[in-house]
């Protein structure tokens, strides 16, 4: 880790870590992994993933407090098993050697947003979807917009692949990691 990484790693933990001992003993571990797409911050328990998400997603803080909420949990710069995982996993994703992540996802969610979820995990490596694709898929037609708020509520960047998700007409549609990244992100499990 550099330093102006590990900089931004207490900086982005500094917003999340206030107060936190008083809140339960659950402790959930926190870890900064580089990417070609820029730093991703990962929190996991021992076994279970909860959060990826790209460093400067404008909504990370947030995020983080409502799973803080959620789960009863201190979070804490650390090591786990899910986390040396995801690790693993994201540097052969990124050398294009892994097509599916299997490190285990402990999601939070609607039932919809579960069901999204599961679906565009499906999606094959390399090929995208349309939000309309997906909500015919679950037998909602008329649920594409519900689909794209599902997608934008997705915890798991890249793993849970909403950016393989485009418009029903082609085009490239929203991302919350930046639409730069989901066109690169699109054109890397094509080459």
């Amino acid at each position: 880790m550099t330093k102006k990484s590990l900089n931004d790693f207490k900086l982005v933990l500094s917003g999340i870590m206030d107060n936190a001992a008083n809140e339960s003993a659950n402790i959930l571990h926190a870890a900064w992994i580089e990417t070609p797409l820029g730093p991703m911050l990962a929190i996991a328990n021992e076994k279970s993933l909860f959060l990826l998400e790209f460093a400067d997603w404008h909504g990370l803080t947030k995020e983080i407090h409502c799973l803080r909420k959620e789960t009863h949990s201190v979070i804490l710069p650390g090591k786990s098993a899910a986390l040396t995982s995801i690790r693993n996993e994201l540097e052969h994703y990124f050398s294009g050697k892994l097509k599916n992540f299997k490190t285990p996802l402990r999601k939070v969610g609607t039932d919809f947003q579960n069901q999204v979820w599961t679906v565009t995990k499906k999606i094959p490596y390399g090929q995208t979807r349309s939000y309309y694709d997906i909500a015919m898929l679950l037998g909602k037609p008329s649920a594409f917009r519900a689909v794209a708020n599902a997608n934008s509520k997705n915890k798991f960047a890249i793993v849970i692949p909403c950016h393989r998700v485009i418009n029903h007409n082609g085009g490239i549609g929203g991302y919350g990691g930046g639409i730069p990244r989901k066109k690169w992100l699109i054109e890397h499990e094509l080459s």
